[in-house]
């Protein structure tokens, strides 16, 4: 059965919600959202971390990358730069890049930060130079989506965001409807490529 991942590391909860959201558009355009995280990195390298995770969704495989039919993949920022965790998984694939296993697949991006302006674009454009790497086919969020244009909290064309200001995990209308529109718009594009 062909699936869309939905692949984020989330810290404090808020780019988890924004998964959660990309996964009801996915949803809600007709295929199965595989909801998939990373373990955090250990200042010590010999430090592994549990096979499940304690709570939220199951930790990523390589081939759940393998034999997904989209990527949808989020980060907290991390001064302008994906999160570290995320960024050791995605460094793992350098199989898949070896034989071409993303190639022509769809992809897309998400972000959150604590402030308006911490980060979060540069972040999403971090997380596209791998998947470009790859041969995946970058997917953002047009301005024909009305609630780009009408967004004061997070949202940008390169992918949906949140600002989550002093922590705050609830993410604003604006936020979800972006969310669920980058999930709508990933499927829509790898059901028309298969």
């Amino acid at each position: 059965m062909s699936y869309i991942l939905v692949l984020y590391y989330s810290r404090r909860g808020s780019t988890q919600a924004l998964a959660q959201e990309i996964a009801r558009g996915v949803g809600a355009a007709g295929m199965e959202a595989r909801l998939r995280t990373v373990p955090a990195v250990s200042a010590t390298s010999e430090a592994t971390a549990a096979a499940v995770p304690d709570a939220g969704a199951p930790y990523a495989s390589i081939t759940d990358l393998q034999n997904c039919s989209g990527l949808l993949m989020g980060s907290p920022t991390r001064f302008g730069n994906m999160a570290a965790p995320l960024k050791h998984f995605v460094d793992s694939t350098a199989a898949l890049w070896a034989n071409g296993a993303l190639s022509g697949k769809p992809a897309g991006v998400f972000s959150s930060s604590n402030s308006l302006h911490g980060g979060q674009e540069t972040t999403l454009l971090s997380m596209m130079l791998p998947l470009l790497h790859h041969g995946m086919l970058i997917v953002g969020l047009p301005y024909t989506e009305p609630m780009l244009a009408n967004t004061r909290t997070g949202g940008t064309p390169y992918g949906p965001t949140h600002v989550a200001a002093d922590w705050n995990q609830t993410l604003s209308a604006e936020e979800c409807a972006l969310a669920r529109h980058l999930g709508e718009r990933v499927t829509t594009i790898a059901l028309k490529l298969a």
